[in-house]
């Protein structure tokens, strides 16, 4: 039992299979250690073992808030579903905004934990520290949207008062790898395939009814120190100030025109790092400004929605009329980010807005990560183009297929969406096609390319949920200037600099609050909140550790089931050889110095080629043996393939 500030110390343990719920404490040497939401949930998740198949009964499924969730924090609606994914074998979390986490801290809940099966779909509903467990069969096939409305109708609550929602779509009944995990307002827990455990538990949504109740700070003098210099901070940063520009005027999509620019946004499938060196090379219509956030505020931009106790409101609603296949029609949607225009508009090959903004509001109802839906239509491409598909064609920017192939793999249609609803790496081994995909781990890269800014290629090496931004944004200081400028194509010291924004992060994560934070606050801010919030004295230090030591489990969990550092690569289109592709423009000739920066990671990190040795375990008190679901014995050695 913990009695730290921040906490409701109870967390829900399911059992699908059994329809059964038991009530349990939260440790509070493990509250110290992890701070809560990702560390917790890793930590839940390390102790069932990582031996467990991810689409099996006893793969844990973790939703989890932190002890500043929910409070008068800046940016705390964040919630972490932690789990063994589907997509690359690896621990994964994924995060979402919005309300949910707030509301369920707001309902006494510090975190739910989904183990079994249901043998029939059924939805959670959460109210005044209890979970039910209702049945969803009338629910099941349909799509996001429609089950929100459904479920508002059914307990009788309404979103944005009462209620929150988190629910799967058929891409998650369907088991597609990269299912995700939407909330009431089409924000996702987006990557690793989290909707796609929660397909394979018959779990169809979560609803939470409550109140608001923020937690008081235990220390009022500390957190009200600490709020004032955190709210200060973000009024005054360029990239965070409310109505002034950055993220609150344009959304993440702030950085397509500025990546276009640095030629560093991948397009073609990485074949290019800019939409001009496509259009130059090619001599097709394409222009990353046609999808910038800028084009969207002034075109189709209709609401900006924000999340619990944020000034910022970086989310962009849009809405278009679009014609496809003949047909008008009519969307609105949230939200439309870099991220996700990045993969479904210039690494597809092509720059139709409109088209972009159906495709985001397709996949959202049929909860299937963005990112991962664009960059496996390229990679399908790709493979058209070298004729490695038998299954059926997907040409360069045919936006009007992409729209429709959506639907056709979150609900596996045909053997082309069955195949592409596998994942990157299962497409590879099948066709041969390795070299045609941007996976790391199985996962596939983000908007960033690593020949332009070599921080995000040691960060997309080194992630622990494959290849990801979010993990240790370098882009930070590599466009931003945060915390201070450096040169996005000089790989010394990228590696240093990777694992302190990967620990930081994981700090952030565990709190749970916005990434977005960090472009304002720094580790003092974090320390006074936090001390604020749950009456510690922890110092800049101790926090730090916190980070580095969920980071450091996180590795060697992924060690346990077989990872090591030759899966801490990068596709070959990025690096110099025989199948690289040079950097054009700003990057001409440039590639990604992945083993000089590696070395360098890995002796910051105190890791052999990878692996977490049992020295640092130690180091950081990361206990293993009984009740941890590891024994002792086991080695962090690779196992064999």
């Amino acid at each position: 039992m913990t009695e730290i500030g921040g906490f409701q110390d109870r967390v829900a343990r399911v059992d699908l299979s059994e329809k059964s719920v038991a009530y349990e404490s939260i440790d509070e040497d493990d509250a110290r250690k992890y701070i809560g939401a990702r560390g917790l949930g890793v930590k839940y998740v390390f102790e069932q073992g990582p031996d467990v198949d991810p689409l099996g009964p006893d793969n844990l499924l973790a939703f989890m808030n932190g002890p500043l969730s929910g409070t008068q924090v800046t940016m705390s609606g964040r919630i972490a579903v932690c789990t063994k994914s589907p997509l690359t074998g690896t621990v994964t979390d994924s995060h979402h905004g919005g309300w949910s986490g707030a509301r369920l801290k707001w309902a006494g809940f510090d975190g739910l934990l989904f183990e079994g099966e249901a043998d029939s779909p059924v939805y959670a509903y959460i109210e005044d520290g209890e979970v039910e467990l209702r049945d969803a069969s009338d629910l099941w096939g349909k799509g996001v949207h429609e089950t929100r409305d459904q479920l508002e109708e059914e307990v009788d609550g309404s979103y944005g008062k009462n209620l929150s929602l988190m629910a799967i779509g058929p891409g998650g009944e369907n088991e597609v790898k990269y299912a995700c995990i939407m909330n009431e307002d089409d924000r996702a827990s987006g990557r690793g395939g989290t909707g796609c455990v929660m397909g394979s538990k018959n779990l169809k949504a979560i609803v939470i009814k409550s109140t608001t109740k923020m937690p008081q700070p235990a220390d009022q003098e500390t957190f009200r120190e600490g709020h004032q210099q955190a709210m200060q901070a973000i009024t005054e940063s360029e990239v965070t100030a409310p109505n002034e520009g950055g993220l609150s005027m344009y959304g993440t999509n702030v950085l397509m025109n500025i990546g276009e620019e640095m030629d560093g946004l991948p397009t073609k499938n990485g074949r290019y790092t800019s939409t001009e060196a496509m259009r130059d090379a090619e001599g097709v219509d394409i222009d990353a400004e046609r999808v910038s956030g800028e084009n969207v505020r002034e075109n189709i931009l209709v609401d900006e929605p924000t999340c619990h106790s944020c000034p910022v409101a970086c989310k962009k609603e849009v809405e278009v009329q679009a014609m496809h296949k003949g047909e008008e029609m009519n969307v609105r949607t949230e939200s439309y980010e870099y991220e996700s225009a990045y993969a479904l508009g210039p690494n597809s090959g092509h720059t139709d807005r409109d088209a972009v903004a159906l495709m985001l509001d397709r996949c959202n109802d049929m909860g299937v990560d963005t990112i991962e839906a664009g960059n496996m239509m390229a990679m399908a491409m790709e493979m058209t183009e070298e004729g490695k598909l038998d299954e059926g064609e997907l040409e360069w920017g045919d936006t009007e297929t992409m729209i429709d192939m959506i639907e056709r793999i979150a609900r596996r249609e045909d053997d082309l969406a069955d195949l592409l609803a596998e994942g990157p790496r299962r497409v590879a081994d099948r066709k041969e096609a390795h070299d045609n995909s941007l996976a790391v781990k199985g996962q596939t890269i983000a908007a960033y390319d690593p020949r332009c800014m070599k921080g995000m290629g040691i960060g997309y090496a080194t992630s622990n949920r494959g290849a990801c931004h979010l993990r240790g944004y370098t882009p930070a200081a590599e466009i931003l200037g945060i915390p201070e400028k450096v040169d996005p194509y000089e790989y010394e010291g990228k590696g240093e600099l990777t694992a302190a924004f990967q620990d930081l992060h994981a700090i952030s994560d565990s709190f749970d609050i916005c990434k977005f934070n960090a472009f304002a606050e720094g580790i003092e801010e974090y320390v006074l909140q936090y001390n604020g919030m749950t009456g510690l004295d922890v110092s800049e230090e101790e926090l730090l550790e916190a980070g580095e030591r969920i980071y450091n489990l996180e590795r060697y969990y992924n060690n346990l089931v077989g990872f090591d550092g030759a899966d801490d690569s990068l596709p070959a289109r990025f690096l110099e050889g025989e199948d690289g592709i040079p950097g054009q423009g700003a990057s001409e000739g440039e590639f990604c110095e992945l083993g000089e920066m590696k070395e360098e990671y890995y002796d910051h990190r105190g890791w052999v080629d990878g692996v977490v040795p049992d020295e640092k375990l130690e180091e950081l008190e990361i206990e293993i043996g009984p009740g941890t679901g590891v024994s002792a014995g086991d080695s962090a050695a690779p196992a064999d393939d």
